[in-house]
């Protein structure tokens, strides 16, 4: 009888739903220093453009800093930008407002999946 309630509960245990955990990072993580005054309407919108990476973590083992992920979300970003719509990466043109987004996931306290995702918005100066 004990065998069968140490079995139920650890069964118990391993069909319990994942948790997870959303965050924003709001640091500023561009660290270029570009002035642009914007005191007149020189500038459109172009378009937006977003990236994303996940790694896996088994034991607490596998995959990159949290830091190595978030700049990979913003290369990948820049990488789907220029593939996907060659010229809108040309010219006069710049990201900003971009923003990065982290999703973990955990399965069991063992397996654990981080996401992150970069988003930012085109812009184009006219003048």
């Amino acid at each position: 009888m004990k065998k069968i309630i140490t079995g139920a509960a650890l069964c118990a245990v391993l069909a319990l739903p994942g948790c997870g955990v959303y965050g924003n990072m709001t640091s500023n993580q561009n660290q270029n220093q570009t002035s642009v005054v914007l005191s007149e309407a020189n500038y459109k919108y172009v378009g937006n453009v977003s990236g994303e990476v996940s790694q896996i973590y088994v034991l607490g083992f596998g995959g990159l800093r949290r830091s190595a992920l978030r700049n990979n979300a913003v290369d990948q970003m820049m990488k789907e930008a220029s593939q996907n719509n060659p010229e809108l990466m040309t010219g006069s043109k710049a990201v900003i407002n971009v923003s990065v987004h982290e999703s973990v996931k955990m399965i069991t306290p063992l397996f654990v999946k981080r996401t992150i995702t970069a988003h930012g918005t085109v812009i184009e100066f006219i003048k």
